[in-house]
């Protein structure tokens, strides 16, 4: 069910690019870079203490497109290779006879190809050659690859992207601005923030038989970046 979701959206995604193009007369394509801090929202039972305990330095790149259809609105989309991850902890105590603690903590590292479909507005130019932008839309996300305390691998040989959900959707807010730089090169930077809106988390829904624990990705990035 996960991938015939994702499937019609990335096909919706593909339909809205296409006509964009074709009622457009400007295509602008450029590639970003996006160093950020991620961490995770924990929604879990207290009795699990499962928290986390700090934001993670993190990198994004990818190529960017931006379909034109009007003087200051357009469709922004991309392919964007992203890491994500956080630090989560947790102190529990097991419901057994025995009742058995649990205590630790773990550094998930985890790897994504995000599609971004937003709209970005930009206003007239606010000094000669420079405008300022906003954007807001959701990101259809991948995951690649993840970690746990630096290992692909766990102790019974299964990998830990088993452990987690391979598709995830978040909203991400930005603002910036574009500096001309030739007749058709510009620069721009921005910050912009991912919130997942979708639980990546399927590690501590089993270490704790409880489906209801979630994790979602959150991230603030500073982009940057070149359109030709």
């Amino acid at each position: 069910m996960k991938m015939i979701r994702f499937t019609s959206l990335a096909m919706v995604l593909a339909a809205l690019l296409f006509f964009s193009q074709k009622a457009s007369a400007q295509v602008e394509i450029g590639v970003k870079v996006a160093p950020s801090f991620s961490f995770a929202r924990v929604i879990a039972k207290e009795q699990y203490n499962l928290k986390n305990k700090g934001s993670n330095l993190n990198f994004g790149a990818g190529i960017i497109a931006d379909y034109f259809f009007g003087a200051n609105y357009a469709l922004s989309s991309g392919l964007l290779y992203t890491t994500k991850g956080s630090t989560i902890s947790y102190d529990y105590m097991t419901d057994d006879a025995m009742g058995t603690r649990q205590t630790g903590e773990n550094d998930l590292s985890l790897q994504y190809l995000e599609i971004p479909v937003t709209l970005k507005l930009f206003t007239n130019e606010i000094s000669k050659g420079t405008r300022l932008y906003f954007q807001a839309g959701p990101s259809l996300n991948t995951m690649l690859a993840a970690k746990v305390d630096d290992r692909k691998v766990q102790a019974n040989g299964d990998k830990f992207t088993e452990d987690f959900n391979l598709f995830e959707i978040s909203l991400l807010l930005g603002a910036g601005a574009e500096w001309d730089l030739g007749q058709s090169t510009k620069i721009f930077a921005g910050l912009s923030y991912n919130r997942g809106l979708t639980d990546f988390d399927e590690l501590y829904q089993k270490r704790f038989n409880d489906t209801k624990i979630e994790l979602k990705n959150n991230s603030v990035s500073i982009d940057l970046g070149i359109k030709f």
